[in-house]
């Protein structure tokens, strides 16, 4: 048996489907979502797209069209700027009391008629909380606050917009001091989508050259609240935390602190603020130098008085031990010339009286003196004759005696032995 069917028209089912949601939402609902995508056309209209995302990979779960007429948009979106400080834009978090409506031809779509900007506004700061959460479980929040800062920062790191107004007012009032600093600009968004990603890029590039420079300077101008919220995107805020240089931000917001000032070596409000602060450091560091150069002219001086004090003193003990000691000496000196004739009449007596001994003891050992004590020398053949072996019978003597010589002829010889 075929199965009855029940056949409908398009036109007619999605009419069905309209009368469906008009009689189950007959009422304006609170929607939360975020906006993807934002138009306003010529006629006044803000067209709107709606995404809400789930899971890590940020993937829409759920989309929808939405549109703010003209007739509502100037009001809405003047208090929401009001309250939260920035615009409606892409990428924020809204709460929209709307009308749900659905059209033959276009389809689902939601007519906004309020926005509640306090909701943005705890989105903005639970995000910024699941910043500063996340970077502290990655142990990184202190880490540049902690990085050393030379004593003179001169090398200076500039990561701002070239046409700013901030940039300009930077340059301005480093150029009004009397120190001169080193700046290279490296050119970046400071707001609107891209200005994150631009932002990390500049860093990357200092960091691929950070020998060259002593800090790094964040700075931009004055802006909506919305403008803040890249300084509050994980992303940019640990690669300031994980900086190795550091980092000095001037992000123009006096009654707001991003998560970049927090975890920013220093922080500032504004660019001029940063400039001052630079100024200040030189300042205080010639002071310093100042000083220590008082410090080591006054330690010099003290030095060469103490010196010219000490050789003065040197001098005078020299003058008084130099004339004890030619004193002295003038004494010793008269004494030994008192003293020296008589030592030398003492000395050259005792000479003559060596003399004398030395010449007794000449005399009594000479030949002459030992042949009047009655002995003779002997000699043959010219040769004095000390053994009875040394001649034989016959030989010819000549024998010298005190008062001549006598001349004999060996008859015999004997020889004694030795008594042993």
């Amino acid at each position: 048996m075929a199965e009855e069917r029940h056949i409908i028209t398009l036109r007619e089912l999605q009419r069905l489907v309209r009368q469906t949601l008009e009689e189950r939402f007959a009422l304006p609902v609170w929607v939360s979502a975020e906006i993807s995508e934002i138009k306003i056309n010529r006629s006044g209209h803000c067209y709107l797209e709606l995404v809400e995302k789930g899971g890590d990979n940020g993937v829409p779960t759920a989309q929808a069209r939405a549109v703010i007429w003209r007739s509502h948009y100037p009001r809405i979106a003047g208090y929401f700027e009001a309250e939260t400080g920035q615009r409606l834009e892409a990428g924020i978090q809204i709460l929209a009391r709307v009308l749900v409506t659905y059209h033959e031809i276009y389809g689902f779509s939601l007519q906004i008629t309020d926005m509640d900007p306090s909701y943005t506004l705890g989105d903005m700061e639970r995000q910024r909380q699941r910043t500063i959460a996340q970077l502290q479980r990655d142990g990184v929040w202190d880490m540049n606050r902690e990085t050393p800062l030379p004593a003179v920062v001169q090398r200076v790191a500039v990561v701002s917009s070239a046409n700013a107004a901030g940039y300009q007012d930077f340059c301005k009032e480093l150029d009004k001091s009397p120190y001169r600093f080193a700046l290279t600009l490296f050119d970046a968004f400071m707001q609107g989508a891209a200005a994150e990603e631009s932002i990390v890029e500049a860093l990357c590039a200092v960091a691929a050259r950070q020998e060259e420079f002593d800090a790094v300077v964040l700075i931009r101008g004055g802006g909506s609240r919305s403008d803040l919220n890249c300084f509050n995107a994980y992303r940019l805020c640990s690669h300031i935390a994980q900086f190795p240089l550091p980092v000095a931000t001037g992000i123009g917001h006096d009654k707001d602190t991003s998560v970049a000032d927090m975890v920013a070596h220093t922080a500032l409000k504004t660019p001029t603020a940063v400039a001052g602060w630079l100024v200040e450091r030189m300042a205080g560091a010639d002071g310093r130098l100042d000083v220590a150069a008082l410090q080591l002219h006054d330690a010099t001086t003290a030095l060469l008085h103490a010196s010219e004090v000490r050789l003065e003193r040197l001098r005078g003990e020299l003058r008084q031990t130099s004339g004890t000691l030619l004193a002295r000496q003038t004494v010793r000196l008269e004494h030994l010339a008192a003293t020296l004739p008589e030592a030398a009449r003492g000395f050259l007596a005792r000479q003559l009286l060596r003399l004398d001994n030395a010449a007794e003891l000449v005399a009594g050992r000479s030949p002459e003196r030992i042949l009047r004590l009655g002995f003779a020398v002997v000699r043959s053949g010219g040769r004095a004759v000390v053994s009875a072996g040394g001649v034989g019978p016959g030989d010819a003597l000549r024998i010298e005696v005190a008062d001549g010589t006598i001349e004999a002829t060996v008859k015999n010889t004997k020889i004694w032995q030795k008594k042993s």
